[in-house]
């Protein structure tokens, strides 16, 4: 593997001439830059993968069940295993999805589960992305430039191939597929992972649309042609958010939606990737019960662990972390992105009274985590082998049964010390390498 820092110049090179970009906004301007990519990969045995698939399917099980359970008959509330002003209180709950059950009662289609790996080496959990993860192309490309740059890497490694992904997807797509053709829905070029919707449009065959595209009549779902010949959609996998959706039934002011969709949905004609309404699973506070969740709708103990996590939604856990506010992480729930994530320890004394102000006047708005000392990863920097915060993103589809990607996205801090690993942040990224044996 060491071969290809030979050639980290050169697949950098190649991943810019692509258009290997992650758009950034800052001070309400839009920001495009190289997402930088580090040749070292990240290695995890196949005995390692193994463990994390299992634990991964059965995750991404429960938080299935979980939104199906919601958003009808909402027993979890019923038995008091979550509280039930607490779930209502996200902002990723959706009135209008209640009683929706979407084709094959999925809701999650593509889980991105973000992990870090303590010294010790044990696995956490630290979020569950539900709505729109990105980031699955980005190793996809990666690998095959660096296939092409050091071929003899690829031989001499026993590396499982990654190129499966698009066909995977495509078996995700068609298997909630009502009839017509697949269709992956972008808001434009402005946005932070254009380059992955045109990328993965490639990889599964589906058409590449803008909202102008797109046009719902009698409740069906069309994609117009240049030609003006129209093609029936069955399903749409969606890189939008929630809120722009339907300007008919969300922020009527979006130009990013397509107005009636959830009409479309709503009447069974038309499969939603992923299911609107998933903000709810990968609120960062609904993320404190996803143990309780898998005990309670699987009878089984969790095999993936959580951050170690306080709730100031209770009066125990929010008496803590204002005691231990500088020693804590403090996550606002209502952010992604690494934004809203603050290290105690790296604030001031007016900065911590400011946020223990903030967290009593709303501490549904806020969870606390102890920092998880997790592994450095080996990063050519400047010439030399250095080491860097890194975590993984492991991607889950789920159609007629659950699928975990054997690879992922290792993002890494491009600073030394730093914990922030967001590409949002200016994280850089590695592949990551399943050993077929």
């Amino acid at each position: 593997m060491y071969g290809l820092i030979d050639h980290k110049d050169e697949i950098n090179r190649l991943l810019a001439r692509y258009g290997v970009k992650f758009g950034i906004y800052k001070n309400n301007e839009f920001h495009e830059r190289l997402f930088p990519f580090d040749p070292l990969p990240r290695i995890i045995t196949q005995n390692e993968f193994q463990f994390l698939e299992r634990g991964l399917k059965q995750r991404v099980h429960a938080l299935n069940l979980f939104l199906n359970d919601i958003y009808g008959k909402k027993q979890i509330l019923r038995d008091g295993v979550i509280p039930e002003d607490f779930v209502y209180r996200s902002t990723g709950f959706l009135p209008p999805c209640e009683n929706i059950v979407p084709p094959l009662s999925v809701y999650n289609h593509i889980s991105g589960i973000d992990l870090v790996q303590a010294k010790d080496m044990t696995w956490f959990v630290l979020e569950d992305n539900l709505r729109i993860p990105s980031g699955a192309s980005y190793p996809m490309i990666a690998r095959d430039l660096c296939r092409r740059a050091s071929p003899d890497t690829f031989q001499t490694n026993a590396v499982t191939d990654n190129r499966g992904y698009g066909k995977l997807l495509k078996t995700a797509l068609d298997d909630v597929n009502l009839g017509g053709i697949n269709v992956i829905l972008t808001p434009g070029r402005y946005n932070s992972a254009f380059f992955e919707h045109s990328y993965l449009a490639e990889q599964t065959g589906a058409v590449f649309a803008m909202p102008q595209d797109l046009f719902v009549e009698g409740n069906v779902l069309y994609y117009s042609e240049y030609s003006g010949e129209r093609r029936r959609v069955g399903t749409v996998y969606r890189r939008v958010s929630d809120e722009y959706l339907d300007p008919m039934t969300f922020l009527p002011y979006s130009l990013l939606g397509v107005p009636h969709l959830l009409d479309a949905y709503r009447a069974g004609n038309v499969a939603i990737v992923n299911a609107p309404g998933n903000g709810v699973a990968d609120d960062k506070g609904i993320y404190y019960f996803v143990p309780q969740m898998i005990k309670y709708y699987l009878g089984e103990e969790p095999i993936l662990k959580n951050a170690p996590t306080f709730l100031p939604y209770y009066e125990a856990d929010k008496t803590y972390v204002l005691e231990h506010l500088d020693t804590l992480v403090i996550k606002d729930v209502s952010e992604s992105g690494g934004y809203g994530v603050v290290f105690g320890s790296a604030l001031t004394k007016a900065e911590l009274q400011n946020l223990r102000d903030a967290i009593i006047e709303n501490p549904r708005r806020f969870i606390a985590q102890e920092v998880v000392e997790f592994k450095d990863l080996s990063v050519f920097e400047n010439g030399q082998v250095t080491a860097r915060k890194a975590d993984l993103r492991a991607f889950v589809l789920y159609g007629k049964e659950i699928t975990v990607w054997q690879s992922g996205l290792t993002r890494y801090a491009c600073e030394a010390g730093s914990y922030v690993v967001n590409s949002s942040q200016g994280g850089g990224f590695k592949d990551t390498w399943v050993l077929s044996r």
